[in-house]
């Protein structure tokens, strides 16, 4: 089931799914990819949201997106350099904005906020030492929902360009595959000063398996408030 705060409505969809919505708004980060919008086809984010090219996904973004949406994608995306077949972003029926690092908008009283997100040489890397996602190649978001905040890094270690960042919601990737270690996560949550902490991305295929209750564990022993959500029960038609 989804989670509140305040006035919002936070629900994981799968994977790197999030669906965030007001009551009147409604924004999704990363839709789709590995079959966790199969059962979905809801068309009605008012603002949909892609932080890189590992979670690109077309048809997860038609199954969100309602009739006039603007659609926000990561500017480094080529569907052209992807390793599995993708419709490119030129061809997506959407009002599409291409996002750089550092980006500030507004859609609907909705301000956004693309912030950079990259492994470091000290964290997530492949055997030859390179990071899964390079400086440069994708990006977070904070999104400022007229006075409520929320923040998903997207695929990322901590990096310096967090100091100072404050959020009310923490949406945070738990595999400690391809992004930030569970240590550093609860860590960040209380620099945030966020107030809610939402796992995601993980358990989705083998190499994003978590153990999201001794997660969740930790943050409550930090005295901060976590929701551990369910796909399983959002994911509908």
């Amino acid at each position: 089931m989804p989670v509140t705060y305040g006035d919002l409505t936070i629900d994981w969809l799968g994977y790197a799914t999030s669906r965030i919505t007001d009551g009147e708004r409604v924004v999704y980060v990363d839709p789709g990819r590995y079959g966790v919008l199969d059962a979905y086809d809801a068309r009605d984010g008012d603002l949909v949201l892609v932080t890189h090219d590992d979670h690109y996904d077309p048809d997860g973004i038609d199954r969100v997106a309602a009739p006039g949406a603007v659609v926000g994608i990561f500017e480094g995306i080529d569907a052209g350099e992807i390793d599995r077949e993708s419709r490119p972003v030129e061809e997506l029926d959407h009002e599409i904005r291409r996002i750089g690092i550092g980006d500030a908008f507004e859609v609907d009283g909705i301000a956004v906020e693309a912030i950079t997100a990259y492994n470091t040489a000290e964290g997530h890397t492949r055997d030859d030492g390179t990071p899964y996602h390079p400086e440069g190649e994708g990006v977070g978001y904070r999104l400022d929902f007229e006075g409520t905040t929320v923040f998903y890094p997207g695929d990322s270690d901590v990096v310096p360009e967090y100091e100072g960042l404050t959020a009310d919601v923490f949406l945070a990737p738990i595999d400690d595959a391809f992004t930030m270690s569970p240590d550093a996560i609860v860590e960040l949550a209380e620099r945030l000063g966020a107030e809610l902490v939402v796992p995601v991305h993980y358990d989705t295929f083998e190499a994003l398996e978590a153990d999201e209750e001794a997660f969740a564990e930790d943050v409550r022993s930090r005295g901060l408030r976590v929701e551990v959500l369910d796909p399983d029960v959002a994911v509908r038609p």
